[in-house]
C-alpha cells in the first residue's frame, strides 16, 4: 500500500521542483524600474539609480518601489549608484499616461530641468491629488532615458507568485488523491469471475 502512494507523492514533489523557478519573486520589472536584492533599481542606459518613494502623511516611513499606494504628498529620492553620474545633468519629468507623448508640456505634472547633482542624490516632492496612470522619465546626459509607468491610488489585489505555486501544489495533491481513490474504488468494486 505504501508503494502505491510513493508514485503520486514523487510526482507532486517533481511538479513543485519544476514549477519553483517559474514563480520566483527575485526581480519583477516595471519599465525601467526593477526590484533587485531588496532595492528598487532604476536602469538608465549603462547606469543605475536607487529609487525610493515615501508618502509620509499616509504610510509614514514605509517605502514603495513601483506604484504609489494612495493620492497625496509623495516624496521621491533617486540616489546615484555610480559616481560617473555625478558630473552629468539629470532631468526628471512625470507625465500623465495618455498614450501619446507628442505634447509633453500639456501632460507634464512635474518637471525638474536638467541639472548636475554632485552629491549624487535627486529628491523631489509632489502632491498627487487624483488617482491615475503616470509615466516617469529620467534623462541622464543627452541620450540615456529611463521610462517607467506607474499608477497612483489605484487599488489592486495582488498576490505574490508564491501563492499561485502553493495553490497549484494543492490542486495537484487533491488531483492525485482523487485519482488514487477513484482507481482504488474501481479495483475493489469490480466483479470477480
Amino acid at each position: 500500500m505504501v508503494v502505491q502512494w510513493l508514485r503520486p507523492i514523487g510526482l507532486c514533489v517533481l511538479m513543485l521542483a519544476i514549477g519553483t523557478p517559474f514563480f520566483s519573486t527575485q526581480a519583477q520589472a516595471h519599465g525601467g524600474l526593477a526590484l533587485a536584492e531588496d532595492m528598487c533599481r532604476l536602469t538608465i542606459g549603462p547606469y543605475n539609480m536607487h529609487f525610493t518613494g515615501y508618502q509620509p502623511d499616509n504610510t509614514r516611513n514605509k517605502e514603495f518601489c513601483e506604484d504609489i499606494p494612495a493620492t497625496g504628498r509623495t516624496v521621491v529620492v533617486l540616489d546615484y549608484m555610480e559616481d560617473a553620474l555625478r558630473p552629468l545633468p539629470t532631468e526628471v519629468r512625470i507625465i500623465k499616461d495618455t498614450g501619446s507623448e507628442q505634447d509633453l508640456q500639456a501632460i507634464t505634472v512635474l518637471h525638474l530641468p536638467p541639472k548636475v547633482y554632485p552629491a549624487g542624490s535627486v529628491n523631489f516632492e509632489h502632491n498627487f491629488d487624483q488617482p491615475g496612470k503616470f509615466v516617469g522619465l529620467v534623462t541622464v546626459g543627452d541620450k540615456h532615458v529611463s521610462r517607467f509607468p506607474f499608477s497612483v491610488g489605484e487599488t489592486k489585489i495582488w498576490l505574490p507568485p508564491t501563492y499561485f505555486l502553493i495553490a497549484l501544489a494543492g490542486v495537484a495533491v487533491v488531483g492525485v488523491i482523487f485519482f488514487a481513490m477513484r482507481g482504488r474504488g474501481k479495483t475493489s468494486s469490480s466483479p470477480v469471475s
